[in-house]
């Protein structure tokens, strides 16, 4: 693991804390039970503005604390590890990155403060099918003399029902598949012309389809230069993408603490499971595959806050790392659990359903390694 800082080992300390005592896995069931509007309480929204947590990445000037993308890491991890639901994901790191990256002077003084508040909440709209796909952007916006027409779907946008901006990742010219001719757009969610429609997944957290007709998008809402903006969509789709990789180090790390603990506790033909040498052999390759993510996790984030040349190969590492390890460790939890790891009533299936959904989130491991070879020109 990385040195912390003293400040990152408080605030690392106070996320489990609270994620532990305000917001543990059973405050998830009951959200998914009552089937809770925007798939997240608002009292636990609300919490973590008070607590700060939503200014962690923003700029002192706007009211952040500005303490980087490892300190964001820490808190997803513990997040990650009790299942919290909240938009802090998608509007404290991923839209804020794209403000960050790509916004001028004025956004930034007018949405970073709404964000760190909670009165803005931000999301990425990107992805068009069923897989991720950055590049091929088909949702088209025509030139007209006040700005943009929007017309176009995106698909599995996060918190895209309780959103209120989404960061449109659009086509002004080229054909699918060009990097070039791909634009970014500040789009208020309540904008005339935009529906959205929930998705119902495993995981039951919020996603949403959202539907552009002909929705006007001033110019002074572009982030980034028209048909330029496909690096600043990458950059920041890298941050999110190391983000969710420490929430699946935390979920992840939390399996492999629930299984342990089953193997010291259940008792079978006499004696504890974990004295069986074959399953002592399972836990040992587990940690060390779990320290190995980490390290990929860790590596990626201080990139990031130190700003190397290789960001994007240490993120798709990161990424599929994570998201090799959540797979393995999600199947041994059930397994090893035995019948009881099947029932709905015990909370494994909770991390192998919410595993299956983030691994494939803003990239699968595939869709990673193929990345990161070609950051090492394979």
């Amino acid at each position: 693991m990385a040195a912390l800082t003293e400040e990152q080992s408080m605030i690392r300390d106070q996320a489990k804390a609270w994620a532990t005592e305000q917001s543990p896995v059973q405050k998830f069931r009951e959200m998914r039970d009552n089937k809770v509007t925007n798939h997240f309480f608002a009292d636990t929204w609300t919490a973590m503005i008070d607590l700060g947590w939503t200014g962690i990445l923003v700029p002192e000037q706007y009211g952040g604390s500005d303490l980087g993308y490892l300190t964001f890491g820490l808190l997803q991890e513990e997040l990650g590890r009790q299942l919290v639901a909240s938009p802090l994901f998608a509007s404290a790191l991923a839209g804020t990155s794209a403000i960050l990256l790509g916004g001028n002077n004025a956004q930034k003084e007018t949405i970073l403060p709404k964000v760190v508040d909670g009165s803005e909440m931000l999301t990425l709209a990107v992805d068009e099918g069923p897989r991720h796909a950055p590049e091929r952007i088909a949702l088209q916006a025509e030139k007209t003399a006040a700005g943009f027409t929007l017309t176009g779907q995106k698909t599995f946008v996060h918190e895209g029902m309780a959103a209120t901006t989404f960061i449109v990742s659009a086509r002004t010219s080229g054909n699918i598949g060009d990097t070039d001719g791909i634009s970014l757009f500040l789009v208020p969610a309540n904008s005339a012309g935009i529906s959205r429609e929930g998705i119902s997944t495993i995981d039951s957290r919020g996603y949403a389809n959202v539907h552009f007709d002909g929705v006007e998008v001033a110019a002074t809402e572009a982030l980034g230069d028209i048909d330029k903006a496909y690096p600043i969509l990458e950059e920041t789709l890298d941050r999110a993408r190391a983000g969710l990789a420490a929430e699946m180090l935390g979920t992840s790390a939390q399996a492999f603490d629930m299984t342990l603990e089953y193997l010291k506790t259940r008792v079978q033909f006499g004696k504890v499971i974990g004295s069986f040498q074959a399953l002592g052999h399972r836990a040992a390759g587990l940690f060390t595959s779990m320290e190995l993510a980490r390290s990929c996790v860790e590596a990626a984030l201080q990139a990031i806050d130190e700003g190397d040349n290789n960001i994007a190969q240490m993120c798709s590492l990161s990424k599929c790392r994570a998201g090799d390890f959540l797979h393995e460790m999600s199947n041994q939890l059930i397994q090893i659990h035995g019948g009881i790891g099947m029932t709905d009533e015990f909370d494994a299936g909770f991390y192998l359903k919410r595993a299956r959904v983030i691994e494939a989130a803003f990239g699968n491991q595939a869709y990673h390694r193929n990345r990161y070879a070609k950051t090492l020109d394979f």
